[in-house]
């Protein structure tokens, strides 16, 4: 029980320790089997993702819970932040919940405008969070579990945790990339992926290459590394933080991070390769990348285009031209922009192609329309880009 992490030299003042036991007996009646467990613990506010056996996959029932009880702690006096994260030890939030959004998608269900409309609109309540926001990104954390976690202000990526754009979704403890799938890094993707070093981002929107552990941090999508067996008591020390500012929340993230020493020694995974990934996806378009890796002939350039070579020819000029245009933009345009994105592929082929073949025949080998990029037209492309007018996602 939650409770127990307070220790003996922290009182509550009585009132503020009611609320206590009152959001927490809340908490406890809605039951283990709860898809999101709610509670007040100390001074901050807790969020458990608590659908460990689909690794946490987020859907809309989750994120109409956390969305409400975040603006609810943003104007509660007592709350000093909020902590997020995942139960079970796999995974903070593996993806969305891609199978209902198929169905919904190809039935004229309501969900695939709602999942997303409210996704994005809980994406930018945190990104706009006036109160210290700490996820714990232990585990896998993709797509959805990407759009609950970046945008904070603090990121706590350990050893365990395994992060990858485009998005992506697990239905059946299956991982996929949502570039197989037909999609694009959305979530934010468009914001936060252009603003990593280099052209590192969109090396990472376009491959779907995975950063484990203290690489998380070294990328800048985490914003500390603290080894998992230490979570716990960095929990304990947040929550018993009185009137908590960013700074005294930065100050005991620092010091747990300085106290883990694991893979400190081993160099960024990618570190040798940056030089190449710098100056081959410095390009015009997604076909002029796939000529510089051809031309490049190294195995690590070879192994990337092997890989574009398999992804949706519509999902990666969207992609490009999503992070290009997401380079200028306020968190809040970008998720305008990939509402309008994703709605274009609800409507198109390949997203319910990629299903298809990841999870339905399971064959592997999915037939993209159009197969090649060059028949991927900017005349589509703007169509895919264009405002949705009363329908688009309002902020």
């Amino acid at each position: 029980m939650s409770v127990t992490i307070l220790n003996s030299s922290f009182r509550l003042r009585p009132l503020c320790r009611l609320h206590v036991i009152q959001q927490h007996l809340m908490s406890s009646q809605a039951g283990p089997e709860a898809e999101v467990l709610l509670e007040r613990v100390g001074n901050a506010g807790v969020i458990t993702l608590n659908r460990p056996k689909a690794l946490n996959a987020l859907n809309l029932s989750m994120i109409r819970c956390v969305y409400p009880q975040l603006k609810a702690w943003e104007k509660d006096r007592d709350t000093g932040m909020v902590i997020i994260k995942g139960a079970g030890g796999k995974a903070f939030c593996a993806g969305g919940d891609i199978r209902a959004v198929t169905e919904a998608g190809k039935s004229g269900d309501s969900l695939a405008q709602d999942f997303f409309r409210e996704e994005y609109i809980l994406n930018n309540a945190i990104g706009t969070y006036p109160k210290p926001y700490v996820a714990l990104i232990d585990g896998i954390t993709m797509g959805g579990g990407v759009g609950l976690s970046v945008h904070g202000r603090f990121r706590v990526a350990t050893e365990k945790t395994v992060f990858a754009m485009p998005e992506t979704a697990i239905v059946h403890n299956q991982v996929f990339l949502a570039s197989v799938a037909g999609l694009f890094p959305d979530v934010g993707g468009g914001y936060f992926l252009p603003r990593l070093q280099g052209k590192l981002g969109l090396f990472l929107a376009l491959t779907g290459f995975r950063l484990k552990g203290r690489d998380v941090q070294r990328a800048g999508v985490a914003s500390h590394f603290v080894e998992s067996q230490k979570l716990p008591a960095l929990e304990n020390d947040l929550v018993v933080l009185k009137s908590p500012s960013a700074e005294d929340v930065a100050g005991v993230l620092s010091s747990y991070q300085t106290q883990s020493s694991l893979d400190e020694e081993k160099p960024f995974v990618l570190s040798e390769h940056m030089d190449k990934i710098n100056r081959h996806f410095e390009a015009s378009s997604v076909e002029e990348i796939k000529l510089k890796l051809k031309q490049d002939g190294s195995s690590f350039a070879l192994k990337q285009l092997e890989t574009l070579s398999k992804m949706s020819p519509t999902s990666l000029k969207m992609t490009f031209r999503q992070l290009q245009a997401g380079a200028t933009m306020t968190l809040q345009d970008v998720l305008v922009m990939e509402y309008r994105l994703c709605q274009a592929c609800m409507t198109g082929r390949d997203f319910y192609e990629g299903v298809r073949a990841v999870l339905i025949d399971k064959d592997q080998n999915p037939k993209w329309k159009p197969s090649v990029l060059e028949e991927v037209t900017d005349e589509f492309l703007d169509g895919c880009f264009k405002s949705l007018g009363d329908h688009d996602l309002r902020l």
